[in-house]
């Protein structure tokens, strides 16, 4: 088993069956973008459809919005310190890095449910208007999609204090790294397109 293992190489690439996951996970990122690209598309359609009821200026908050964008991508880099510390073999690093991700991206969901729940005592809902179920979808299924990368991530952390550091839990380690990153990825394109455009339009 030992002869399978590159220990030229970083711990999550290390055996031949990791480097596979991992490009099949770089496959998975690509149908992702696809999903992403057609919410986007749909929204750049009905985006201006507002049936009368608020538009995008009438409800955007630039400061929640600032803050949710502050705390997403901190936590990109608190990842990256994590995966870091992942190579150094520093597993008490890693823990604490990665713990600091999972709890900044917890207060981003804070945050956007909070900003929904706004909108809707604003009396914008899904069935207002074209625009607003767009906006809905799109963000909904993104903070989906880091809902699920919490927990996800809770799961990771729980393989690793049972089993510790090796090339496998370092690669599941690498890939929800590299998934957390596409995720915010998504919302720099989110708070361009979304929100300052809307704010400016």
């Amino acid at each position: 088993m030992s002869a399978n293992v590159n220990h030229s190489l970083p711990l999550e690439y290390q055996t031949e069956q990791n480097r596979l996951n991992i490009l099949g996970f770089w496959i998975f990122l690509g149908a992702e973008i696809v999903l992403f690209a057609t919410l986007f598309a749909v929204y750049g359609v009905l985006g201006h459809r507002y049936a009368g009821g608020p538009t995008p200026s009438d409800i955007f908050k630039l400061n929640d919005v600032l803050i949710e964008t502050l705390l997403l991508l901190t936590s990109s880099f608190t990842c990256g310190l994590a995966v870091f510390f992942m190579r150094q073999r520093n597993m008490k690093q890693l823990l604490v890095w990665f713990v600091i991700t999972l709890l900044l991206g917890a207060g981003f969901l804070f945050m956007e449910i909070r900003e929904f729940i706004h909108y809707v005592h604003e009396g914008a809902t899904m069935q207002t208007s074209a625009f607003l179920s767009s906006f809905f979808v799109l963000l909904g299924t993104h903070g989906a999609h880091v809902t699920f990368g919490i927990i996800w991530a809770v799961m990771l952390i729980i393989q690793l204090l049972q089993r510790g550091l090796t090339p496998v839990t370092a690669r599941k380690m690498f890939i929800i790294s590299l998934y957390w990153h596409f995720l915010d990825v998504v919302w720099i394109f989110i708070f361009t397109f979304v929100y300052l455009k809307g704010m400016v339009g």
